[in-house]
């Protein structure tokens, strides 16, 4: 039974009732939303060490990490690094992308470790996994490996099940600027291109649905037509798929399988609101999982801070959950300090939705820092920052000549000024500032 069969039928299960404890939200308030379809718990029954995290309307927005094997940079302790990284540095959970030869290893090996939500693309891993030409690959082929990964114990895979006959024929009627920018969108077309059938994820999506049934992974939609560029942003393409998303979604959730949808991409800001009420318009209010939005598209080597901002705009107006983007976006595979910066900018850009939309309790830490800021408390401080071992770097880099100040302001530091009028004490500016 998944969670969502349990919530249907009234059961607060384990994984609901620590994700209220987590949320400071009443049991039944998550209980109600996973029923529903508006809240989504990844929690497949085979990662036994999993830290229950929902994703949905209501909660705190959750943050992404992406990272994995790739042909050109095979280097597993290079990604191992990732994965500290990812949980030292608050991330909800981990995409496995790994896309070149026996992946099963590192997968197997993750899901044991690590106590984050877990997710893979399985048509990156069919390639590799089969050691079959893309061509080859038969709808068989597809549905051995999502079974491998659900057997495994991913928590939600994501399923370009969306981008059917109909939704290609939009794409090559219209065109764009930027085609098809999703790896796994683009392996489908041209598989579909070179053998004129349908796609096999669509075509025997009940098949999908009966496998993530019985391992309960939550199917995340893929988005195979998203904007690769702003100038495509919620085109035909985008919307003829998202239309198709919103189909599958109900077939999802009649079959007791939790949905995510995954969104966007590229998109202007003044589009990206629009955008999110749109897909939850379409999509019955299912949890929307966005890329970014990046909100430019001249900023290599910046990207994590286009994908912020969007980010911020978007969950703020309705996305549930972020992937991260980092500097090494469009770039090269992100090394470990990549994803640093990557998740760092990604988390300010949640946590600063969470508090323009009222999630409980998300201002208590920025409350804290800012009682330990009026103190000059720096190690009150570092308690409530999001990297601590960066601004404690900063700060050493410049040491100020007189404690309780830094040298931006030093003795005509503001906060020091006032707490010692405050406590009643003289201030000594020195003979040249008297």
């Amino acid at each position: 039974m998944t969670q969502i069969d349990a919530a249907r039928r009234g059961e607060i299960t384990p994984q609901i009732a620590q994700v209220a404890k987590d949320e400071f939200r009443d049991p039944e308030f998550v209980r109600e939303g996973v029923a529903a379809g508006r809240i989504a718990i990844p929690a497949n029954i085979n990662h036994p060490n999993l830290h229950a995290c929902g994703v949905g309307e209501g909660l705190r927005t959750k943050v992404n990490v992406n990272l994995g094997i790739s042909g050109d940079i095979q280097d597993a302790p290079q990604e191992w690094e990732k994965v500290a990284i990812a949980e030292k540095f608050g991330a909800d959970a981990i995409m496995d992308l790994s896309n070149s030869g026996k992946t099963r290893v590192f997968r197997r090996q993750l899901i044991e470790k690590t106590p984050l939500m877990v997710g893979t693309v399985p048509m990156y891993d069919a390639i590799g996994y089969l050691e079959t030409p893309l061509v080859k690959l038969t709808g068989d082929d597809l549905l051995r490996v999502v079974r491998a990964h659900a057997e495994d114990g991913v928590d939600f895979m994501t399923i370009h099940a969306g981008f059917n006959r109909r939704v290609l024929d939009t794409f090559m009627e219209t065109g764009r600027l930027t085609n098809i920018v999703s790896r796994g969108g683009s392996l489908l077309f041209g598989w579909m291109m070179t053998t004129g059938k349908e796609n096999p994820f669509y075509e025997r999506f009940d098949e999908v649905l009966e496998i993530c049934h019985e391992y309960d992974v939550t199917i995340s939609l893929g988005d195979a037509c998203r904007g690769g560029s702003t100038y495509d942003a919620t085109d035909a393409s985008e919307v003829a798929e998202l239309v198709e998303l919103g189909k599958l979604t109900k077939r999802a959730w009649d079959a007791g399988v939790q949905v995510v949808v995954e969104g966007p991409g590229h998109m202007a800001l003044d589009e990206v609101a629009a955008n999110m009420k749109l897909q939850k318009r379409l999509c019955h209010n299912a949890p929307f999982y966005v890329l970014g939005p990046l909100v430019t598209d001249i900023a290599p080597g910046y990207d994590h801070i286009t994908a912020a901002i969007g980010g911020a705009v978007a969950a703020s107006t309705g996305a549930d959950w972020l992937c991260y983007v980092t500097p090494a976006e469009h770039l090269r595979l992100p090394d470990a300090n990549d994803v640093r910066e990557g998740l760092v900018a990604t988390r300010i850009a949640a946590h600063a939705a969470d508090i323009a939309k009222g999630v409980p309790h998300a201002r208590d830490i920025d409350n804290k820092m800012s009682a330990a800021r009026r103190r000059v408390d720096w190690d009150g401080m570092w308690e409530c920052a999001l990297d601590p071992e960066r601004a404690q770097e900063i700060l050493a880099q410049a040491p100020p000549s007189e404690d309780g100040t830094c040298t931006m302001c030093g003795k005509m530091c503001a906060a020091r000024t006032v707490n010692r009028i405050m406590e009643g004490l003289t201030i000594d500016l020195g003979e040249d500032e008297k």
